[in-house]
């Protein structure tokens, strides 16, 4: 984490710092991004980049540490369900809040998979344990399969779906992208997870999911 004397900064001072080093390790990556042209292009000397971070690594983290506190911000803590269509409901905002995050904030989509990824990252993993607890709770998902195992999965293929999703908007035509709105994404990222979770809870509109497949 950042030194004594970093966190006495001025706000914008140190959103400054951290914006330039998020640009820096999204474009040439957590490895390949250089710590010199980091504290350079914020215009820190390195002996005052000596008094804010230890080395390299500890600036990496404070920027990571941003990336998922933006996240879980999008998501919003997940509250227990009344009933399959609310858990259901809710799951959906998250979903489309996280990807609208992501679509707006391009450093955080390059940077996510490092953030999530971190060891330390409980309250990431905290937050879809949740969920799969409330959807166990409800009888939505099984439970014949490990907790931890369950999360681990359902974290990796949202972030699959987010991934893929901006990228055609990317990379594709502006009729491709209209052929597959952000709820169309959203129903497709449901239809996996019930999927996987071995789910018989009801589509938006309170069909079968096989529907939605």
């Amino acid at each position: 984490m950042p030194l004594p004397r970093f966190d006495r900064l001025p706000a914008e001072r140190q959103e400054l710092i951290l914006g330039v080093a998020r640009r820096h390790f999204a474009e040439h990556g957590t490895d390949g991004a250089s710590y010199n042209k980091i504290i350079e292009a914020a215009g820190v000397s390195k002996t005052a980049a000596y008094h804010y971070f230890d080395g390299r690594d500890d600036l990496l983290a404070a920027v990571l540490d941003g990336v998922l506190e933006r996240l879980l911000d999008a998501l919003g803590p997940w509250s227990p369900a009344r009933d399959a269509a609310g858990f259901r409901a809710r799951f959906a905002a998250g979903a489309s809040a996280l990807a609208a995050h992501l679509r707006e904030h391009p450093d955080d989509l390059a940077l996510a998979d490092a953030a999530i990824g971190r060891i330390d990252a409980g309250p990431w993993l905290d937050w879809f344990g949740a969920l799969v607890t409330d959807g166990q709770r409800l009888g939505m998902i099984r439970s014949d399969v490990d907790h931890g195992l369950l999360v681990s999965v359902t974290v990796a293929v949202v972030r699959a779906a987010d991934a893929w999703a901006l990228a055609r908007m990317r990379t594709g035509s502006v009729a491709e992208a209209a052929d597959l709105p952000e709820s169309e994404t959203t129903a497709q990222l449901w239809s996996l997870l019930c999927g996987l979770w071995g789910s018989t809870a009801p589509t938006a509109d309170g069909g079968d999911p096989a529907d939605a497949r």
